[in-house]
């Protein structure tokens, strides 16, 4: 179905678009009931014990499932239907927050259970989340999808801007049940959209990979790109170094504030009202800096604030450096969450979006448990000053991990034609091994190598193994590219799994042959010693078991 064609330099543009606006709404109001709960939880756990550290495994319990299920969690998003994943998802948090409800409301909540059905509440949450945010790029054309990004960040944090304000005031009248109960009731809208939602899928013409093999794909795709690798380990460290504001701020409010359950939502508010005025200032944050200076002054301008939270008795001054805390935070967060979802092709999306939550949820979760460790020997104030300041030094990464420039999404380049096959294979039929040979001007040998280094990156991102190029001793213009595939049909997803700019990268190689005679590319099976186990009366297989059909081949690997 065609999209209307929109203006796509407003931040509202994606709003226009109404399967994504039905569903942003509805996450609105789940992300509210989210921040309920997290507002009663923390608050609950502060009224069962005075340790510090476990008020702070709170908002990892929430986080950790995260960064423990995230891969998996993106290649089932990108194995399977992602709109029956998100609902599957949901149910498991719903079920968790009703569960959770009940407890608290017979009075059997503990600690430990608190803790146990928050990671219930979490691993739902990590399940649903890289289903959900790759999928917006189906709802939206890629031209606004940036703008759906920041405008998913919004989302978020209005909920944060109000949540906790709406959870202080819930727990103080009602209690933390009441909570509970909210973020239950708030995720049926969610629920409901999503599943009236008919999504647009094309079947594969090739079987879907199992689950094991999804998941190492996504890392070596992750391992082998880059851009996106040195985007995950900045997120990471920024998770770190300012996990302390959201793990800490129940006790900023008890024990630097000397307020109570009101209190605290409404400095968690004051964060969350910053990150939608950062969010709405995302666009000229692109348009005026780079993706380096923009993480650069957002850290810088965070690790002050957060220094001013710590030496802040004043609920006013305090909330007044949240607001400008959450600004920074989640300029800092959007650009590299845009940086991700525009660096990853759509048949790994899933799984590169799940990497960027785990290393952001692992960041923060690792934080809280530090920073709260840190508060029980130091306090509270010498923690926050301590997370500061590895803010304010975080910008000295970017000497050694520089981050990529923004641009845009590189889209998929499409599916090739089979390449001519004469022996009878079967999807499992491997390993394959492909090598090209090239002849390339001796003078132009060392620009020539240089290109291969970037292709050697694609093919290994791709699913190629054990990649190699090498000179001929006795004819030097006769070079020989050579990687192997698992399978038959893994080499099938690797040729086609190119985007556009690696289709170019490919043809940038081969702009260097010399003619007149084209590449030659050979594809063999490689027979180890003990693979070939028939008899000799066993016939050969019949031609329908090649996977798929062969046709005429290409020219690309």
């Amino acid at each position: 179905m065609s999209r209307p064609i929109v203006a796509t330099d407003g931040i509202a543009a994606p709003l226009r678009f109404p399967v994504f606006r039905r569903i942003w709404l509805a996450s609105l109001l789940s992300n509210l009931g989210l921040m309920i709960q997290s507002v009663g939880a923390a608050w609950a756990m502060t009224q069962m014990t005075a340790s510090a550290d476990r008020v702070a495994l709170v908002q990892t319990a929430l986080m950790l499932p995260i960064m423990l299920i995230a891969m998996p969690a993106g290649a089932v998003a990108d194995m399977y239907d992602r709109r029956l994943v998100s609902l599957a998802s949901l149910a498991v948090s719903l079920l968790g927050a009703s569960a959770l409800t009940l407890l608290d409301w017979s009075g059997a909540v503990t600690p430990n259970l608190l803790l146990a059905f928050c990671f219930v509440i979490g691993s739902g949450m990590a399940l649903f989340g890289p289903a959900w945010q790759s999928s917006v790029g189906e709802q939206v054309p890629p031209e606004v999808l940036p703008s759906a990004v920041a405008l998913n960040g919004i989302s978020y944090n209005i909920a944060r801007s109000f949540g906790p304000a709406i959870g202080g005031i819930v727990v103080a009248t009602a209690g933390a049940v009441a909570a509970f109960a909210a973020n239950a009731v708030l995720y049926i809208p969610l629920l409901v959209v999503l599943f009236l939602w008919r999504r647009n899928t094309e079947a594969s013409r090739l079987p879907r990979e199992r689950l094991s093999r999804a998941i190492v794909s996504g890392v070596r795709y992750i391992a082998n790109s880059p851009s996106i690798r040195i985007v995950l380990m900045r997120t990471l460290i920024t998770g770190i170094c300012g996990g302390s504001v959201s793990a800490l701020m129940p006790l900023v409010a008890r024990d630097l504030l000397h307020g109570g359950a009101q209190t605290y939502g409404i400095m968690l508010g004051a964060f969350g009202m910053g990150a939608v005025i950062g969010a709405l200032n995302i666009g000229s944050v692109r348009k005026y800096l780079g993706g380096e200076a923009s993480i650069r002054a957002c850290a810088l301008v965070m690790g002050v604030a957060i220094a001013g939270i710590a030496v802040s008795r004043d609920p006013v001054l305090t909330a007044a450096a949240l607001v400008v805390a959450g600004s920074v935070w989640m300029m800092a967060i959007a650009l590299f969450n845009i940086g991700v979802q525009l660096s990853a092709p759509r048949w790994v999306a899933g799984r590169s979006l799940a990497a960027f939550q785990a290393a952001i949820a692992g960041g923060i979760a690792i934080g809280s448990w530090g920073w709260g460790f840190l508060t029980d020997m130091f306090g509270v104030e010498f923690a926050l000053l301590a997370s500061g300041a590895a803010m304010f030094a975080s910008p000295l990464l970017g000497l050694w991990l520089k981050m990529p420039p923004i641009g845009v999404r590189d889209e998929d380049a499409g599916m090739l034609d089979d390449p001519e096959v004469q022996l009878h294979l079967t999807g499992r039929s491997g390993p394959l091994v492909v090598e090209i040979e090239y002849r390339i001007d001796q003078e132009r040998a060392r620009a020539f190598h240089g290109v291969m280094q970037d292709v050697q990156l694609s093919r290994q991102r791709n699913g190629a193994y054990g990649w190699s190029i090498a000179r001929d001793i006795a004819d030097p213009e006769l070079w020989t590219e050579r990687y192997h595939c698992p399978t038959w049909l893994d080499f099938l997803r690797q040729r086609n799994r190119s985007t556009q700019s690696e289709r170019a990268l490919y043809q940038r190689a081969a702009d260097y042959h010399l003619g007149p005679d084209p590449i030659r590319v050979r594809r063999m099976l490689e027979r180890p010693f003990g693979s070939v186990r028939w008899k000799d009366e066993t016939p050969d297989r019949v031609a329908g078991d090649v996977l798929p059909a062969a046709t005429p081949a290409g020219s690309s690997g």
